[in-house]
């Protein structure tokens, strides 16, 4: 008889098929924290490699950390997502040894399309980034329906 999967098993089957594949995520030293149904949180260590000219972490590496984040919220639900639109607006810098978190969440979830706010934060809780992803689901799945878990 299949095992039906909870929500959550679902949004964290789908992170486990995923994550072995993300070699941007892998290579930048992101950490996927935790998953569930349309949510998700990532964190990563500023390298002295993700530092710019002003001392603080380079913004393309911020973005990076909330599109992670936002990558796997919104493919928590077994249908292949990817991000059709984003914004980002920074706050405030990271530097260097800091430990920005990013957690993601959804706005709007219905057909083919989504809204998901992401809030990147340092360790006190403070706001860096704020990033804003509008994603489009893509034929397929990560698993078969009905499939057991691993």
């Amino acid at each position: 008889m299949a095992h039906t999967l909870s929500p959550q098993q679902i949004a964290e089957r789908c992170a486990e098929i995923m994550w072995p594949d993300d070699k941007a995520a892998l290579g930048l030293g992101i950490e996927l924290v935790r998953v569930a149904p349309g949510e998700a949180v990532a964190r990563m260590t500023v390298r002295d490699d993700m530092v710019n000219g002003h001392d603080t972490c380079h913004g393309g590496f911020i973005f990076a950390l909330a599109d992670t984040a936002f990558a796997y919220a919104c493919n928590t639900f077994n249908v292949r997502t990817v991000a059709s639109g984003v914004d980002i607006n920074f706050i405030a810098p990271a530097h260097k040894g800091a430990v920005p978190t990013a957690h993601g969440h959804a706005r709007h979830q219905g057909g083919r399309s989504g809204v998901y706010d992401i809030e990147v934060t340092n360790a006190k809780d403070q706001l860096i980034a704020v990033f804003r992803g509008r994603s489009s689901r893509i034929k397929g799945h990560f698993f078969a329906e009905g499939e057991q878990d691993a």
